[in-house]
């Protein structure tokens, strides 16, 4: 990818999903293989991630396989052997975390940075470019600011800058979340998050006094970045993000379009940009981000901190407003809609929140359009499938949301989009015959001949518009056209068989010749001498869970290394998340934020806290410099006694000199 392309990366749990992502606009598509791609249920073969390579590359879109968990020693060979079967079929890229793979014997395949690999500062990223690594992608709770300073201190030749612009929030810097791990032997790092950080706490604090009751305070709302695009564009980013490898068809073909379309205004203002593969999409529905599953959206610390960042009443899908309830029934509720024009259908979710602020799921059965209501908004009886007495709090006046819409669901099971290439067609005549000739917008070309005698057409009026009538049916290709040149004597009659014998056989040369065209990324070299890592010790946090990623950093100069906490070797309290969210800011408990407040200053500080869930405590500490907060544990004795690895024994201090003999 050139630094002026801008590429749009959507997710894929399946080679189906990823193929209607290429549809709905995508430039790229991430996918995990059959192992070690982070994601323990988004698994797909080496022949499905072949079927989606070649789909993709139909429009120059790429396909870049996760490969991203930390590896022991024991899975490096078969990870070695999958990587050279990806390679053979056809992907573009692997996304990485694991730096041992980079001391093995790997096929010339572009190497990315995972989201694991917790790029925050300039050092990091330049080291990771150095290192041979093409495209990174840096941590979501980056500021623009802090985004330039890393564009400023890598080489856009080099290395591309990825950023998440959609889907949900990893409340851990990646990488640096061992809670699951901890609590389950379920590791994050290894694809296996037990997703601690959705469970409601209670938070007390230091004097014990309870702050928060059965909140969600490590929950965080969704991210979304549309209104973000042009200023991460400033700012350096070049790869677009889409979380997802969970999430299913209708959201990817959703928040694919959905960024198609805005990133295709940008280009249509900043002409010194380009798209990173082929093709215009029309789309058959309106894209609706609100319309999929999130717990509402955060635009995160791109712009600096909010307060507003958090899902603390619910992890779940609050959905979209669309009226109260007027009337309960023994074996219905009577909703009136604040807007008469929608439309509510069999099967439609709804929800409201009961007193306590839980979100009350309220699954629709059967619908029926009733009058006008008193407001001017339209009745509708609402038959629930669920029984009547088992809705909490559900009482005239509450709100109701709905969080999904079966019209919705429907209409993106069917096709709800087309890619097509633009081509100028010619016909001309040969010295024998005719020969039509197909230039893509990306400049390749196929041709068909013929021989015959031509002869002149019966009526010279129409002949020419019924030849380019016949010329555009480009149909179910992947070609539309842009402009249909007759370079001919005269007016002339060609038979519609030949011209659609022509017309097919040009197409697949074309289609040849875009394949023949594409070439493979290349694989960056890394400098020499290697590049120094910025550090020279690193603890658990940096994820060493083999000896080749130990060798990969002493090569570098780390001369102190630890292994990974999945070596359980720290069994006592440690980090056990890192943060950028601060649960004392979120709570107005912040020593910055009673800063000037007469009365108040000097009194908060930033004490520990302690989150509460059942038998499960953890201890919350703030690093207030640089604005962080560790959630501090320790790994369960349950947890060491079923390890199955045997733990790595790396150098916990500085190894002593040898004396001389």
């Amino acid at each position: 990818m050139l630094p002026h392309q801008l590429e749009l990366l959507s997710p894929a749990r399946d080679a189906d999903i990823g193929i209607e992502a290429v549809n709905h606009g995508a430039d790229a598509i991430y996918i995990g293989g059959p192992s070690f791609g982070a994601r323990a249920s988004a698994e797909n073969s080496v022949q499905d991630i072949a079927r989606l390579v070649r789909h993709a590359h139909r429009y120059q879109s790429r396909v870049f396989v996760t490969l991203n968990t930390i590896l022991r020693d024991d899975e490096l060979e078969p990870a070695r052997k999958l990587i050279h079967q990806l390679y053979n079929a056809g992907a573009d890229a692997l996304i990485i975390q694991d730096m041992g793979l980079l001391e093995l014997d790997l096929p010339p395949i572009q190497l990315h940075a995972s989201t694991q690999t917790d790029i925050r500062t300039p050092e990091k990223a330049r080291f990771l470019q150095d290192a041979g690594l093409s495209q990174i992608v840096l941590a979501r709770e980056l500021t623009l600011n802090q985004i330039a300073a890393i564009r400023a201190a890598t080489d856009p030749q080099r290395c591309n800058i990825e950023f998440f612009v959609h889907g949900a929030l990893c409340v851990a810097y990646s990488g640096q979340c061992f809670i699951s791990h901890a609590h389950t032997g379920r590791s994050a790092n290894r694809g296996d998050c037990s997703q601690a950080c959705r469970l409601p706490y209670e938070v007390k604090d230091a004097q014990g006094r309870i702050i928060a009751h059965d909140k969600h305070v490590l929950s965080m709302k969704d991210n979304n970045q549309s209104e973000n695009l042009a200023a991460l564009i400033d700012a350096g980013v070049r790869s677009f993000k889409i979380e997802g490898r969970y999430k299913d068809m209708g959201y990817v073909k959703n928040i694919t379009a959905h960024y198609r379309v805005l990133l295709d205004e940008i280009l249509e203002q900043r002409p010194e940009l380009a798209r990173a593969s082929s093709g215009e999409c029309t789309f058959f529905f309106q894209p609706d981000p609100d319309q999929n599953f999130n717990r509402e959206f955060t635009d995160y610390f791109v712009q600096g901190r909010k307060e507003d960042i958090g899902a603390f009443d619910s992890p779940k899908n609050p959905g979209q407003a669309i009226g109260w309830v007027s009337k309960i029934n023994s074996d219905s509720v009577d909703l009136e809609l604040s807007d008469p024009s929608l439309e509510l259908a069999n099967g439609d979710g709804l929800c409201y929140y009961d007193l306590q602020k839980e979100l009350v799921g309220l699954q629709t059965n059967r619908v029926e359009k009733l009058g006008k209501g008193a407001e001017g908004g339209r009745i509708w009886r609402i038959f629930p499938k669920d029984p009547m007495d088992g809705f909490k709090d559900l009482r005239k006046g509450v709100e109701v949301n709905r969080n999904r819409s079966m019209d919705w669901v429907r209409a993106l099971e069917k096709k709800s989009a087309e890619r097509r290439i633009g081509a100028w067609i010619k016909l001309q005549e040969t010295e024998g015959g005719l020969r039509l000739s197909l230039t893509d917008e990306d400049g390749h070309c196929g041709e068909a001949s013929a021989s015959l005698a031509l002869q002149p057409a019966k009526d010279p009026s129409q002949a020419d518009a019924k030849l380019r009538e016949q010329l555009e049916r480009l149909g179910e290709t992947i070609f539309t056209p842009i402009d249909v040149t007759l370079a001919l004597s005269g007016p002339r009659f060609v038979p519609a068989s030949l011209l659609n014998t022509l017309r097919r056989d040009a197409v697949a040369q074309l289609e040849a010749a875009r394949a023949n065209a594409l070439q493979r990324l290349p694989r960056a070299v890394p400098v020499e001498p290697p590049a120094p890592y910025p550090e020279d010790t690193l603890t658990y946090l940096a994820n060493v869970y083999n000896h080749k990623a130990r060798d990969f950093y002493a090569r570098h100069g780390v001369k102190v290394i630890a292994a990974a906490y999945e070596s359980q070797e720290e069994e006592g309290e440690v980090s056990l998340m890192i943060t950028k969210h601060c649960v004392r800011f979120s709570l107005s408990l912040c020593p910055k934020q009673a800063k000037g407040v007469t009365g108040v200053q000097g009194q908060v500080k930033a004490e520990p806290l302690q989150l509460i869930n059942g038998k499960e405590k953890l201890t919350l500490r703030f690093d207030c410099k640089p604005c962080e907060m560790h959630v501090v544990g320790k790994i369960k004795r349950s947890v060491i006694n079923q390890a199955a690895a045997v733990p790595l024994q790396f150098y916990r201090t500085r190894p002593k000199a040898q004396q001389p003999a």
